[in-house]
């Protein structure tokens, strides 16, 4: 009885020492987010907001799709107009899974495997500090803005969800939205990168194939909701794997004995947090 009493003290003192680097990691992580919400204010606040300007981008972009002849957002968005389940439907989706889906996949991979973690949230930080360079640089009008028979899918639905008729953001803080913002697609991106992660994760290919499947549900739902172009969702998908690719090659190239030392702690400090949390 007493060896058992002394196993379960030696124990519950192992699992108390890992709470302490799980929370730390925690905390960098949450950091990490806010940082990216702090950038997109940025954005906002020194991003151009002359509509003329990306109007006219907007509209290069459409030219460019009509050239190539997959300029389907005119034809997407009447039929989600026409339809108003589909209506309903991808204005829930398209103000809620981008968010929802991408944290409880990050929490997933953060305790499935420390070191697919790590690329994970590196692919999708640096992904997204692309987007919101962009964002900066180059504010791009999405469809439901220049007129020319676009229509605003979330805002004619805003009554019957918590979203505002100026974006997916809620309702009373339509402000903090960059309506300016529709090149590259984030949320393309970002649904392309659960993909990935389930994909690199190995698990069942008919979760793989769920994850692709949402991905492909994400393009086209932002597409008819009359907030980016097909173009947007392209490039977006096309920043993730640049993201993701350059990751996986610069951590290959790395050496044990290069990795900085406050680097190395946190990494171990994750591994010893996720190892903790599984038991």
């Amino acid at each position: 009885m007493a060896d058992t009493s002394q196993d379960d003290r030696r124990l519950a003192s192992q699992r108390a020492r890992g709470v302490l680097p799980a929370i730390r990691r925690a905390g960098v992580e949450i950091a990490l987010i806010a940082a990216l919400y702090v950038g997109y204010c940025i954005t906002r606040t020194f991003a151009s907001t002359a509509f003329a300007p990306a109007r006219g981008r907007a509209l290069d972009i459409l030219t460019f799709e009509q050239s190539w002849r997959f300029d389907i957002e005119s034809w997407l968005n009447d039929l989600f107009l026409d339809q108003r389940w589909l209506a309903v439907f991808s204005s829930y989706w398209y103000a809620t899974t981008h968010y929802v889906v991408t944290l409880l996949t990050l929490v997933w991979i953060y305790r499935r495997s420390a070191a697919q973690y790590l690329t994970a949230r590196r692919a999708l930080v640096l992904a997204s500090l692309m987007g919101l360079t962009c964002y900066l640089l180059m504010p791009t009008a999405p469809p439901r803005l220049i007129g020319g028979g676009f229509h605003d899918i979330l805002s004619l639905n805003s009554g019957i969800g918590w979203w505002s008729q100026n974006g997916s953001a809620p309702k009373g803080m339509g402000n903090i939205t960059n309506e300016l913002a529709a090149f590259p697609s984030l949320h393309a991106g970002w649904s392309l990168w659960v993909a990935i992660v389930l994909i690199r994760a190995g698990v069942p290919r008919i979760v793989q194939g769920l994850g692709i499947a949402y991905a492909l549900v994400m393009a086209i739902v932002i597409v008819g909701t009359g907030n980016h172009w097909v173009l947007d969702a392209a490039v977006g998908w096309a920043v993730v794997l640049v993201s993701f690719g350059l990751m996986i090659a610069w951590e290959r190239e790395r050496r044990p004995d290069e990795t900085p030392p406050e680097e190395a702690r946190a990494e171990n400090a994750l591994a010893d947090g996720v190892r903790s949390s599984a038991g």
